[in-house]
């Protein structure tokens, strides 16, 4: 069974960075996409951050561009976030994503950003 193992995600104020890192394991044998989503109380899920094609191709929320970038490392089935200029809208769970195989889709347990006074 595939597990995504996500962590960096805590407290941090206005304007700081995190970095949320989302490591996979169990019987890969492609990767079709890996992606980072959030959730805020109240509101639906919503997709920050893609990588597909390997990494040759990455696609951002409008609200993200420019502060949030995606990374992966395909040898270590892992995919990082980095998020900068963080503000208080960030505040959500954040879900690592990957679709594998043969287009089965995998979801981490969530990790919680705040971002506050």
């Amino acid at each position: 069974q595939v597990q995504l193992v996500e962590s960096g995600g805590g407290l941090v104020q206005p304007g700081g960075s995190l970095r949320l890192s989302c490591a996979a394991s169990g019987p890969i044998f492609r990767i079709n996409a890996m992606g980072w989503y959030r959730q805020a109380p109240g509101k639906q899920r919503e997709l920050v951050a893609a990588s597909v094609s390997s990494g040759i191709r990455t696609n951002y929320a409008d609200s993200v561009k420019g502060r949030f970038t995606i990374s992966r490392d395909n040898a270590k089935n892992t995919v990082y976030l980095q998020m900068s200029s963080l503000k208080s809208e960030d505040t959500a769970v954040y879900y690592c994503n990957l679709n594998i195989n043969s287009g089965s889709d995998c979801w981490g347990q969530g990790t919680q950003v705040t971002v506050s006074a």
